[in-house]
């Protein structure tokens, strides 16, 4: 199955928003924050995609929750070789 490359951008825009909530005290701060709720949100998306590329994802988007600087680039580059080729 091929997810669209508009899911992609989704799940771009659902992680950037993700971390500009995050600070590393929200878990201890609220008891009712949960990372893997942050990175479930923003994988919705592309939930159709296979579980491997899957559990790559939800490793690239938490990294980039936690620390946007760091990790973005593995993020886009994850992106990148799993969406589609643009159409012209």
């Amino acid at each position: 199955m091929t997810i669209p490359q508009e899911q992609f951008d989704d799940l771009l825009s659902r992680t950037a928003l993700a971390s500009l909530f995050y600070y590393p005290e929200v878990a201890v701060d609220d008891n009712e924050y949960s990372l893997q709720n942050d990175i479930s949100y923003c994988l919705e998306p592309v939930a159709g995609i296979s579980g491997e590329d899957a559990e790559r994802l939800r490793v690239a988007v938490g990294h980039v929750i936690a620390n946007p600087t760091a990790h973005r680039s593995e993020l886009l580059a994850l992106v990148i070789e799993l969406a589609p080729p643009p159409t012209e």
